[in-house]
């Protein structure tokens, strides 16, 4: 047993590795956007990450062992210490790394070695399958996506309903894209251990565990420990934050589209259902989450008419998907020379199972009965935390409130007494130079409105004649004219330069809004100094690129993060702040 967990460690130590780099890929924009408490998160994610990869986790486990057939523990032990050194070291240099990529790399490292040779067929599955999963990202966000926003025009729901539907959603999206990141990837933890799961299977009445299923529950502790340890680090970096710092509603559609697409590399069931239907199905593979969260961004942005990701972020994982393969597989191979050419180390193919099987069969142990006790002191446990959580909420909140309102009244006494002489003169100067700036920025942007109406208008015009035209060429022409058109209508740096100029302009105000309010986000401060300017919701929502209903909804939001009252103006707050 000692010899099986010391073999067993880098594979948790890889498994830890996973948990901590798909944090951002499983509920990033969900904490971003300040929809749900990153600790409620992360206790979703994990709970669905282990009965992903108990309950669906082995067809993607038996993949991996059968590209390798690793049955010497040494050398299962140094594939995983291989893969972990080299994610550890790509997320160092802040490069997309997959650890599916990496831990194949590895693998085909030791058959290189052993057998001199690769199975081109086998790896080729490999391959398509790590190509297909970001295409059909894809392929299902901008579907996902053209049907969500479809049936939010259509029900005409309110907005506290919409907020609300989109906590639930973000909640469903968070777990079951844990469940099949914990079904899809924890091959790359057990399969290359296949061969070392212990002999024995645990009944608990409803549902039995065998050997490899408990050989997986170890492998996704590892990943769930990786998600809860490191979240909150992923978190504190804006740079990290940023990176999926998407509208809840577009959130969703990337959850619920890497759910699926994990799904369809992971489900056994699926793929017997689809081939028994006389169709082809592709090899049951882990692939990476973060290729398949990249993908299903650009798919969104391809419908909506906009990049969402950066070319720098795209080389990144290209470089990612032929360097962390390649290193791994270089990496494993000098090792294998190192320990068999220069110390001796005899590294054999085949070597016998690591413990003898019973002749009998496994082993079968009765856990109902600690089943029950553990699950009930877990309850109780979890009750009486509650209990006391709650208490203590309530007593911080009501020495905050009284810290707040002593707080407040010593700094509005001192304010009055400093600043009642001058505060006359000082407001009729910055009123003055205000509606100067305002009426420069209310030009701008009303420009920017007129070439987007302008541009709408000729894209409708192009496509009515494309409509009425016989001619292939010429209908091919105007379309690639509209989707230029369409592609022009952004105004991305017209816009960005004036975003600039409003902060240059009003630095007092963003300068406290931020000190005031950190946990706002880089869209909810823009909608913050156009409110300043006093525009229209249709202005506004014409600057930010999205709907008037969209634009009602981020005020409504705004104003929550902003702890205002009912009776509190959004529009007073922001111009007194």
């Amino acid at each position: 047993m000692q010899l099986l967990l010391i073999i067993l460690s880098s594979g948790l130590f890889l498994g830890w590795l996973l948990g901590s780099k798909d944090t951002v890929n499983l509920f990033g924009s969900s904490v971003s956007s300040q929809m749900l408490d990153i600790r409620k998160a992360a206790l979703i994610a994990g709970i669905f990450v282990v009965l992903g990869a108990v309950f669906h986790g082995s067809a993607t486990t038996q993949t991996v062992h059968e590209l390798g057939n690793v049955t010497d523990p040494m050398i299962a032990f140094l594939i995983a210490l291989v893969a972990a050194m080299v994610v550890l070291l790509l997320i160092k240099i802040k490069l997309a790394v997959s650890t599916s990529q990496t831990v194949v790399g590895a693998i085909l490292g030791w058959v290189v070695f052993s057998t001199g040779s690769l199975n081109l067929s086998r790896v080729s599955e490999f391959l398509v399958a790590w190509i297909m999963a970001p295409v059909a990202g894809i392929i299902i966000s901008a579907l996902l996506f053209i049907l969500f926003r479809w049936t939010i025009r259509r029900s005409k729901i309110h907005m506290l309903q919409l907020d609300a539907w989109s906590r639930v959603g973000l909640i469903a999206g968070i777990a079951l894209s844990a469940f099949g990141l914990g079904a899809n990837n924890i091959g790359n933890i057990a399969g290359v251990f296949y061969h070392f799961s212990p002999d024995i299977q645990l009944s608990f009445g409803l549902f039995t565990v065998n050997g490899l299923q408990f050989l997986s529950l170890l492998g996704a502790v590892a990943i769930t420990a990786g998600l809860v340890t490191y979240s909150y680090r992923a978190y504190s970096s804006p740079g990290k934050r940023d990176v999926l710092s998407l509208m809840p509603e577009t959130a969703i559609v990337v959850l619920f589209s890497q759910a699926i697409v994990l799904f369809l590399f992971s489900s056994a069931w699926f793929r017997n259902l689809v081939t028994g239907s006389g169709i082809p199905w592709f090899q049951l593979v882990p692939v990476s989450s973060t290729q398949i969260v990249i993908g299903a961004v650009l798919g969104i942005g391809l419908v909506k008419g906009a990049r969402e990701i950066d070319n720098r972020t795209l080389a990144g994982m290209g470089i990612g998907w032929i360097t962390a393969p390649l290193s791994a597989g270089v990496l494993m191979y000098m090792l294998l020379f190192l320990l068999n050419r220069v110390f001796g180390l005899p590294l054999q193919r085949e070597v016998p199972y690591l413990a003898t099987p019973l002749a009998d069969g496994p082993r079968t142990f009765n856990m109902i009965v600690p089943g029950l006790a553990v699950l009930t002191i877990l309850v109780f446990t979890v009750f009486v935390y509650l209990i006391f959580r709650q208490q203590k909420a309530r007593l911080k909140m009501e020495k905050d409130l009284l810290i707040q309102q002593n707080q407040l009244y010593h700094s509005q006494k001192a304010m009055y007494e400093m600043e009642m002489r001058t505060i006359s003169v000082e407001n009729e100067a910055l009123n003055t130079k205000l509606n100067v700036k305002r009426k420069e920025f209310m030009d701008i942007a009303l420009n920017i409105n007129e070439q987007r109406l302008f541009l709408e208008k000729l894209s409708a015009t192009v496509n009515d004649i494309n409509n009425t035209t016989d001619g292939a060429k010429r209908s091919e022409m105007l379309n690639d004219m509209a989707l230029y058109i369409k592609q022009r209508m952004s105004f991305s740096r017209e816009t960005k330069e004036f975003y600039m100029r409003v902060e240059d302009i009003h630095k007092d105000f963003h300068l406290k809004l931020k000190s005031s309010y950190p946990n706002l986000t880089e869209f909810e401060k823009r909608l913050a100094g156009l409110l300043r300017l006093n525009l229209s919701t249709k202005e506004m929502a014409a600057l930010l690129n999205i709907s008037p209903k969209s634009v009602e909804v981020a005020r409504y939001r705004l104003k929550k993060k902003l702890q205002l009252s009912k009776d509190q103006a959004l529009h007073d707050f922001i111009s007194n702040l």
